[in-house]
């Protein structure tokens, strides 16, 4: 992973370990089932899959990687994986920058093949697990993807849903596309900035280095602005769903997956990192 002149790294996993191992207890913890307990089923957000801690769903491949793999079983129930974090206070210091970044490929699959495919790289508000409040939590998507597009979503979601400041459940997002080779045939890095340096604050979304999203916190209410940046801070999740609102939203309201849907395709990760950097003068 790359080193950043003045930037101090608070957090980094680069998937070092032999084939089959699961990604390291000490940093992740596994999301099992189709709910978080006591939560909305299907993830709030109708999928299908079941999550489990299985390697052959979630494992290093002893190339410095991680997989996560959906699969798809006999009788047609899918099932991948979901970890997060157990750190939930990333935040930047007072005045100055977070920086939240992974290098990863999507899954290699396009067409009707890809149909309901959903990987994400993304962060919630600690305040998530103390009391189940999404939006109002906060959610940064630093890397969405859908049904095999060479297309990257970054998101902001916030306040209450439907409706509220971002516009739920669809939240405040812009989009990009993987130059070079397609976010499905090479490794890209997504990076996501929370920069207390400048005024107003601001939210940033990069693809290869290159900016493609910008929230200011003028652009919320304060109270909304409050309610996302007040907690302790965030964690971070990896994940590859398989169907639900967003698949099928992009897909033109087509069920997904479907019988055409190819499982095995794995979301490869190179590294995930976290830096934290004092402000300009």
């Amino acid at each position: 992973m790359p080193t950043l002149p003045g930037w101090q790294r608070v957090f980094s996993d680069d998937f070092g370990g032999a084939a089959g191992q699961r990604p390291d207890p000490s940093r992740w913890k596994f999301d099992l089932g189709h709910n978080y307990p006591g939560g909305p089923q299907h993830w709030g957000t109708h999928e299908v899959q079941r999550y489990t801690d299985d390697p052959a769903n979630v494992s290093l491949d002893g190339r410095g990687h991680l997989r996560i793999t959906p699969l798809r079983d006999a009788e047609g129930e899918w099932t991948s994986a979901r970890i997060e974090t157990w750190r939930d206070d990333f935040r930047p210091p007072d005045g100055g920058v977070l920086r939240i970044e992974s290098r990863l490929r999507m899954p290699q699959v396009s067409g009707e093949a890809a149909l309901g495919y959903w990987p994400a790289f993304w962060a919630l508000g600690e305040s998530f697990r103390r009391l189940g409040n999404w939006p109002q939590a906060g959610e940064f998507d630093i890397m969405e993807n859908v049904n095999g597009l060479n297309l990257v979503w970054g998101t902001l979601h916030c306040g209450v849903s439907p409706g509220g400041p971002c516009d739920e459940p669809n939240g405040i997002g812009q989009h990009a596309s993987c130059e070079g080779s397609s976010c499905q045939d090479g490794f890209h890095t997504y990076t996501f900035e929370w920069d207390r340096s400048v005024a107003p604050e601001a939210l940033r979304w990069y693809l290869d280095g290159k900016l493609y999203g910008v929230v200011t916190r003028d652009r919320l209410p304060p109270v909304t602005w409050q309610e996302i940046t007040g907690q302790r801070g965030y964690f971070l999740l990896l994940d590859v769903a398989m169907g639900g609102d967003f698949a099928y939203a992009v897909s033109g309201g087509r069920d997904t997956p479907t019988p055409a849907t190819e499982p095995g395709r794995p979301m490869v990760v190179d590294y995930v990192a976290v830096w934290t950097r004092a402000g300009s003068p």
